[in-house]
């Protein structure tokens, strides 16, 4: 099956013989079984995660910092999950279409700048703004692979103004 595969896609189906990277990456693949379990494990560790340091926001002295660290953790664990569906490079390729470029640049811009000004900055009004800010971009990264749903918000807010 695999042979027939290989010769309608118009690969080569005269050589059985597989490289060195087609032979890992066949060993390395995940089955659909395993895919989805590590989808499920990733976003719960990263809603935990994210649920985790809003409780913790309120700790006097450390409690910004623990937030910005394990809420940006828990956004990083919950995308990345999706990676477990889809495969790393496919995702990146989606992140960086056209109708998400935005969005992930500033949810990855307002991620490193939530990390600096909770550590290098010390700014806490800061911090929670960028994670504020987080929060929004994910939130519009999200609503991008629902179709019409970006129209939706926009008219409902346009609608409320």
């Amino acid at each position: 099956m695999d042979k027939l595969k290989r010769v309608l896609s118009g690969q080569d189906g005269s050589g059985d013989n597989m490289d060195i990277l087609e032979a890992a990456n066949q060993a390395s693949t995940l089955a659909w079984g395993t895919r989805v379990k590590a989808f499920i494990a990733c976003f719960v560790l990263g809603v935990f995660s994210s649920v985790l340091g809003s409780c913790l926001l309120w700790v006097p002295g450390v409690g910004l910092a623990l937030f910005a660290v394990l809420y940006s953790l828990g956004n990083i664990c919950s995308l990345s999950s999706t990676m477990f569906l889809m495969g790393p490079v496919k995702q990146l390729k989606r992140m960086c279409a056209k109708e998400r470029a935005l969005a992930t640049a500033i949810m990855m811009i307002c991620l490193v700048l939530t990390l600096c000004a909770a550590f290098w900055w010390k700014i806490n009004g800061l911090a929670l703004l960028f994670c504020v800010l987080q929060f929004l971009a994910f939130a519009w990264y999200g609503l991008s692979y629902i179709p019409f749903a970006r129209d939706a918000v926009i008219k409902m807010f346009s609608l409320c103004l």
